[in-house]
């Protein structure tokens, strides 16, 4: 592609500088927009990126633009070349990178953005990609967002890792102002009321959108297994679907992420072998790490994301950061992802001890007051990752049970049965246990996160 800038005067052809006089008339260069062209401008590459595809167009070079007196007529041309160059298919990048190691995805990361990318370091396991950035050998970037409300042990290892790899990370903060009036309007925990979304709002996606509009690609530390209902098609890169980049609207911005294929005991493999330095909280039993009041430790069997905002939903445990890689439900059957494709969950719990109870089948339960057995019943949704996680044991307790004298049942509680168990059963989030004695009408919630099968045993043993 060419482009050409003629600045003449009231002759529109260009006059050959041989036919000049040898004297020559000063006059200042002319101005395009806020740049001056002088006797040569190089002006940076300029990017370029649409569904999926990334070009890069060379620098502009104008070249030396003749000043001359010929009588009282002043006129020059000005010839700029645009040649496009490199066409990134990132959908096909994404392809052939699918089998590579993490250390491969970040060294093509490094290479192909240079200063324009950046690591979000959010003081967890995803130090890792630190660690595998170091090791490319290439420059790199670090920046991480300081909600205000981090545990004093991400704050120390922050330090740590400046310390160590001889870095400076870019904080981003969030605004004064917004969080000001969250809090004087709502309090210092409105989260464990109305969820959590708005927090995270105005304290991380705002200043990720900030940090996020001085780059054109960055780097995340997610993992197909650390979610399974909503993280698992995230790609090893692709253009961005939410945010954007340096560049401007939509498709502006790149997003990497190298162990998006790596299992979780695979990172810490490689941390441990590495000695690369972790939060101190990881031997506390934090595995997902975000803000103090959000997160905990979980216990031995429980998926990592239960640590996370433990009072909703499973599907609802997303800050807004990743959005574009998360699948969302598009029926009672199915989640959907970004690109609109299904896929058919599976049921579970299906021994063939357990009990599936329709709408009327629980009803018909509440309103025994004298039944002849004891009830525990779980209300679960298939594609929840913690109803999942416990499967196996649920179905071994039923298996155990019987002929016991002991119901042990399941209630689909997503999709339109929701509202009614959110009413009616005592439902918070996904799975509820509820036990249903002998001679009693209401259901008794567990209220452990135990659900192996001794822990289960245990509270039946009391409250049957």
């Amino acid at each position: 592609m060419a482009l050409a800038i003629n600045v003449s005067s009231s002759s529109s052809s260009a006059i050959s500088t041989s036919s000049f006089p040898s004297s020559e008339l000063k006059v200042s260069a002319p101005r395009i927009g806020s740049l001056r062209l002088s006797d040569r401008v190089n002006v940076s590459s300029v990017s370029l990126s649409l569904s999926g595809k990334r070009s890069s167009v060379k620098p502009l070079n104008v070249q030396s633009i003749a000043k001359e007196s010929f009588g009282s007529m002043v006129a020059s041309e000005v010839t700029e070349k645009q040649d496009v160059v490199e066409v990134e298919d990132f959908e096909e990048l994404a392809k052939s990178l699918e089998t590579a190691s993490p250390l491969e995805i970040m060294d093509k990361a490094l290479e192909t953005f240079g200063n324009d990318i950046a690591i979000a370091f959010s003081g967890a396991e995803d130090v890792a990609l630190i660690e595998y950035a170091h090791l490319t050998g290439r420059p790199f970037r670090v920046f991480s967002l300081d909600t205000g409300r981090l545990n004093p042990e991400t704050y120390r290892l922050f330090d740590t890792v400046e310390k160590h790899y001889g870095i400076r990370i870019e904080y981003m903060f969030p605004d004064a102002v917004e969080v000001q009036a969250l809090v004087r309007n709502k309090g210092l925990f409105s989260f464990y009321e109305d969820g959590h979304q708005e927090c995270c709002r105005i304290r991380k996606v705002r200043p990720l959108r900030r940090a996020l509009k001085g780059l054109r690609a960055w780097i995340t530390g997610q993992r197909k297994d650390q979610s399974p209902g909503t993280r698992s098609e995230i790609p090893v890169v692709q253009v961005d679907p939410v945010f954007e980049g340096l560049d401007g609207g939509a498709g502006s911005l790149v997003k990497w992420n190298p162990v998006a294929n790596v299992e979780g005991n695979d990172v810490w493999n490689f941390l441990r072998t590495m000695d690369v330095p972790v939060n101190t909280l990881h031997a506390a039993g934090y595995v997902s790490i975000g803000c103090e009041p959000c997160t905990r430790a979980v216990l031995p069997g429980q998926h990592e994301r239960e640590g996370r905002w433990w009072w909703e939903d499973a599907k609802a445990k997303e800050c807004g950061l990743h959005k574009g890689n998360i699948k969302e439900s598009s029926n009672g059957n199915a989640t959907a992802n970004v690109n609109g494709t299904s896929s058919t969950v599976a049921d579970i719990f299906k021994s063939e001890n357990v009990v599936s109870l329709s709408r009327q089948g629980i009803e018909n339960l509440m309103k025994l007051e004298n039944r002849k057995e004891a009830w525990i019943v779980v209300l679960y949704a298939p594609w929840c990752p913690f109803c999942q996680a416990m499967e196996a044991s649920f179905d071994e307790l039923a298996d155990k049970l019987g002929g016991s004298g002991v119901k042990v049942a399941k209630f689909r509680a997503d999709g339109d049965q929701k509202e009614f168990a959110k009413r009616e059963l005592q439902l918070g989030s996904f799975p509820t246990i509820l036990v249903f004695p002998k001679n009693s009408s209401r259901p008794i919630k567990y209220p452990s996160e135990k659900r192996d099968v001794d822990s289960l045993t245990s509270f039946l043993n009391l409250v049957r």
